[in-house]
C-alpha cells in the first residue's frame, strides 16, 4: 500500500534509537488494571476545573490501563462495557461501528457528536456525518463519553451524547514502546512509539498497522479481511513553566490507509443456519479502500493562572471508494436486500448470487461509491475563574466550521462466469451519482460554573448556525459544465439551552441531574425540520463499604425523530433525511466496581476487581406515520425503534498482582428488532440476544517486557448482530492472538 515503505522506516528507526529507560507513565507497577476510583474526566473534553466528584452530567472514562487490559482494537468491544451505549457490529473487525447513545439512531454513528482531541472527527460533521471513516482504535491512548446537560459544550448532536478520543500524548521524557503480536486468521498488529520531552519542545512518533486474512470465507479462496496502517506525529514547543505568561503551540499530523475486502452481501436466514461465514460468489469484486490525513495547530495561552485560552485550526480530508454489490439484473432489476430478504420470490436472483448458474453479461451492477470529504475550522475556548466567595467558573467557546462530501459515483457490470465475477461493462466515472453537499456552520456556547457549599450548579447555552447546500450535476453531466445542475439549500439557527445540577451529600453518596434541549441538523432540502427533544437524567454515585458506583435514569423525548436514507441500511444511499414524528426513549444506566479478595482494602498485593455495568432502554414511536425506509417502514403509536436492545450488561473481573493479569469480560446483548413494530419479534425481523466471554493473560517479565496472550468469544458462540445492509451478518467467531511488549 502507499507510503507502505516509508512507514515500516518510521518503526525501523524507533527500534534503532530505543534507548533503555522507563516512563513513569508506562512502569509496570502502573501497567496492572484498576478499578475507576473516580470516572475521571481529563482536559480534553470538560476542563479541568470539572472535578468528577462535582460534575453534574453523566460520563465514563475509559483509561489507557482499561484498554491495555484486553487489547482491543474494536471499538464496540471497548463500547459496549460504557453504561447508555448501544451498538450494532457489522465488520466483526469494528472498521465502521454504529453507535448509539442513550436511544439515538446508530447506523454510521451519525447522530452522536465523534471527536479526536476534541476536534470533530466524522468525514463531514455537518454535511455528511455518516462515520464511514473511524479513528483507529488501537493508536488511541484513552476514550471520553460524554452524556447528560453538559452536552451544550460539545455539538451539533446534542441528544445522545458525545465521544472523544485521545489520541496518544507527547510524554514526559524519552520513552516508547514496540508491540507486535499474531493471531488466527493471519491477524497482525504491530506497534511503535517514540516521544521526548525537554524545558521547550516536546514529539511524539506513532505507527500502528493491524490486519487479518478474515474469518468469512469466498468459495474461490479470496481474502475476505483488511489491511489497516495508521501513523501519528506531534511536536510541541512551550515557554517555561515559570514564564509570566505560559504558551504552548502543538502541531499534530496524522495519516492512515486501509484496504479491506469488505461487502454489503450478507447471508439468508437458511445460509446463515448452515454456515454464518460464508460468503456468496457475487461478492467476490467488492472491496473498500480509504485514505484520511488530518492537521491540527493547537495553540494555548495562559495570561494569569485564572485564564486560560485554547484555540485549535483542524483540517481533515478523507477519501474512499467502496466498490461493492449493488443490485442484480435478470428479468429486471433487483436490490440484493431485497433478494436476501426473500429468495424464494427472487429465485433466479438468489441462485445468481451464489453463483451456481453462469449469467448472461451484465446481470450483476458493481457500484463504486467513490466519495471525497473535507472538513476544516478554527475553535477557541476560553475558560476564567471568576473571585467570589462563591466559587465561579465560565467557559466561552466560539467555532467556526466548514465541511462538503463529494460524490463522484459510478457504477460497473458484471457477469458469474465458471462463479467467477467477470467484469463486462466499464462505466464513466460520475455516471451514477455526480453532486457535492456542502456546509458552513458557526456555533458557539457559554457554561457557567457556580459552587456553593456541597451545591454545583452548571447552566449552560449553545448556539449553532447552519447553512446547508446540495449542487447535483447530474448523472449526465460528469464533466460537471453546468448544464443540468440543480441546487437547494436550508439554514438552520437554534439556541440550546441545558442546566446540570450535582449535590454532595457528603464523600460517598452525591446526587445529580440536568435537563437540556436534544438537536441534529436536518439535511438540504429547503424547510426540512432539525431533529430536536427535550432530554432530562437523575442520578446517584456513591461509595459504599467498598462498592463504587454510579446509577442514573434518564428519559429523552423527541418532538421530531430523524431517519436518514442510508445504503448501510439498506436504502439507495441519498443521505435524504425525513421525519420520523415523536419517540421516546427512557432507560436506566448502572455502573458498579467491587474489589472481591479485598473489599475496601485498595493495598492488597492480590487483587479481584470486579465491574459491572447494565443498560436498560426503551426507545418508541408515540405517533403514526409512513415510510419506505427499510428499518422502520409502516410506523404505527407504541411500535418499538429498531435496532436498540432493551436490556445490555457486561461484567469483568481481573485477578491480578505486580507480576500478572488475568482478565475475563462477559457481555450481554438482549433480542433486538431490525424494523420498527410491537409484541413478539417475527423471525425475519430478529436479530436474537447473545452472551459472548472474552479472556486476556499479562505477564510483567520485568519492567520494560510484558508478554500477553487475548481470546475473545471463547465460547466460539455464534451470534447474528445485523440484517444491514443486505442481510444477516455474524459476529466475529472465536480469535486468539499472543505477543510481546517492550517499554524503552
Amino acid at each position: 500500500m502507499k507510503f507502505r515503505s516509508s512507514l515500516i522506516g518510521l518503526f525501523i528507526t524507533c527500534l534503532a534509537t530505543a534507548q533503555v529507560q522507563v516512563q513513569d507513565s508506562t512502569d509496570t507497577t502502573q501497567k496492572i488494571p484498576e478499578l475507576l476510583d473516580e470516572v475521571l474526566l481529563s482536559s480534553n473534553i470538560l476542563g479541568s476545573k470539572f472535578e468528577v466528584k462535582n460534575r453534574t452530567g453523566s460520563a465514563y472514562f475509559v483509561s489507557p490501563q482499561e484498554l491495555q487490559q484486553f487489547g482491543y482494537t474494536d471499538a464496540n468491544k471497548i463500547l459496549r462495557a460504557v453504561p447508555g451505549v448501544s451498538i450494532y457490529e457489522e465488520d466483526g473487525f469494528g472498521l465502521r461501528p454504529n453507535i448509539s447513545l442513550r436511544g439515538s439512531s446508530p447506523e454510521r454513528s451519525a447522530k452522536i457528536t465523534l471527536m479526536e482531541d476534541n476536534v470533530l472527527i466524522a468525514p463531514a460533521p455537518y454535511s455528511a456525518p455518516a462515520a464511514y471513516y473511524f479513528p483507529t482504535v488501537g493508536r488511541i491512548e484513552s476514550i471520553e463519553v460524554l452524556k447528560g446537560s453538559s452536552q451544550v459544550q460539545y455539538g451539533p448532536y446534542t441528544t445522545g451524547g458525545a465521544i472523544n478520543f485521545i489520541s496518544k500524548k507527547i510524554p514526559k521524557k524519552f520513552s516508547g514502546n514496540v508491540r507486535l503480536n499474531m493471531g488466527n486468521y493471519s491477524s497482525r498488529n504491530v506497534e511503535a512509539t517514540l516521544g521526548d520531552s525537554g524545558e521547550n519542545f516536546g514529539f511524539v512518533t506513532q505507527f500502528f498497522n493491524y490486519s487479518s486474512d478474515g474469518f468469512k470465507t469466498l468459495g474461490d479462496g479470496s481474502n475476505t479481511g483488511f489491511d489497516k496502517t495508521d501513523i501519528l506525529g506531534k511536536l510541541r514547543w512551550n515557554t517555561n513553566k515559570t514564564a509570566k505568561v505560559f504558551q504552548s503551540f502543538t502541531l499534530k499530523l496524522q495519516y492512515s490507509e486501509e484496504d479491506s475486502n469488505e461487502t454489503y452481501l450478507g447471508l439468508t436466514d437458511a445460509d446463515f443456519e448452515i454456515d454464518p461465514f460464508r460468503r456468496y460468489a457475487a461478492s467476490q469484486a467488492d472491496n473498500m479502500v480509504n485514505e484520511h490525513t488530518q492537521y491540527q495547530l493547537n495553540y494555548l495561552i495562559k495570561p494569569n493562572s485564572n485564564i486560560s485560552i485554547n484555540t485549535t485550526a483542524n483540517f481533515n480530508k478523507f477519501k474512499r471508494n467502496w466498490y461493492k454489490l449493488d443490485d442484480i439484473v435478470l428479468d429486471e432489476k433487483v436490490k440484493i436486500s431485497e433478494v436476501l430478504a426473500d429468495p424464494v420470490s427472487f429465485k433466479n436472483e438468489y441462485r445468481a448470487l451464489l453463483g451456481n448458474v453462469d449469467t448472461p453479461d451484465d446481470a450483476f451492477g458493481v457500484k463504486a461509491n467513490n466519495r471525497s470529504y473535507e472538513s476544516k475550522g478554527i475553535q477557541s475556548r476560553i475558560n476564567f475563574k471568576v473571585g467570589s466567595t462563591w466559587m465561579q467558573d465560565v467557559e466561552i467557546g466560539l467555532r467556526y466550521h466548514e465541511d462538503y462530501e463529494d460524490r463522484f459515483q459510478w457504477k460497473d457490470l458484471y457477469a458469474l462466469q465458471n462463479r467467477t465475477m467477470v467484469r463486462t461493462t466499464v462505466a464513466i466515472p460520475g455516471t451514477d451519482s455526480n453532486r457535492i453537499s456542502s456546509a458552513k456552520a458557526l456555533a458557539g456556547h457559554a457554561l457557567f460554573k457556580l459552587r456553593i457549599d456541597g451545591l454545583t450548579l452548571t447552566p449552560g447555552l449553545r448556539y449553532e448556525n447552519i447553512k446547508l447546500l446540495r449542487e447535483d450535476f447530474g448523472k449526465e453531466d460528469p464533466f460537471r459544465t453546468g448544464g443540468e445542475l440543480s441546487t437547494r439549500e436550508n439554514e438552520v439557527d437554534v439556541f440550546i439551552p441545558g442546566v446540570g445540577a450535582h449535590y454532595r451529600f457528603n464523600n460517598d453518596i452525591s446526587l445529580f441531574g440536568g435537563v437540556h434541549k436534544g438537536f441534529a441538523p436536518p439535511g438540504s432540502t429547503e424547510g426540512a425540520d432539525p431533529e430536536e427533544s427535550l432530554n432530562l437524567e437523575l442520578g446517584t454515585r456513591f461509595y459504599f463499604m467498598g462498592f463504587k458506583g454510579e446509577i442514573v435514569g434518564f428519559y429523552n423525548d423527541y418532538s421530531n425523530l430523524l431517519g436518514s436514507d442510508l445504503a448501510a441500511t439498506g436504502g439507495t444511499g441519498s443521505l435524504e433525511q425525513f421525519n420520523a414524528g415523536e419517540a421516546s426513549v427512557a432507560g436506566l444506566e448502572l455502573l458498579l466496581n467491587y474489589d472481591l479478595l479485598n473489599g475496601e482494602n485498595t493495598n492488597a498485593k492480590l487483587r479481584l476487581p470486579l465491574t459491572l455495568s447494565y443498560t436498560f432502554t426503551d426507545a418508541q414511536f408515540s405517533s403514526d406515520f409512513d415510510s419506505d425506509d427499510s428499518v422502520f417502514g409502516t410506523v404505527q403509536e407504541g411500535d418499538e425503534i429498531p435496532y436498540i436492545a432493551r436490556n445490555q450488561f457486561n461484567v469483568t473481573a481481573a485477578l491480578e498482582n505486580s507480576v500478572f493479569n488475568v482478565s475475563m469480560s462477559g457481555r450481554f446483548t438482549d433480542e433486538f428488532r431490525t424494523e420498527a413494530g410491537s409484541g413478539d419479534i417475527p423471525d425475519q425481523f430478529r436479530i436474537s440476544g447473545n452472551f459472548v466471554m472474552d479472556l486476556a493473560a499479562r505477564y510483567f517479565y520485568n519492567e520494560r517486557v510484558t508478554l500477553f496472550a487475548n481470546m475473545m468469544n471463547v465460547l466460539d458462540t455464534k451470534y447474528e448482530v445485523a440484517r444491514l445492509p443486505a442481510g444477516l451478518r455474524p459476529g466475529a467467531p472465536f480469535m486468539v492472538n499472543a505477543g510481546i511488549g517492550y517499554t524503552f
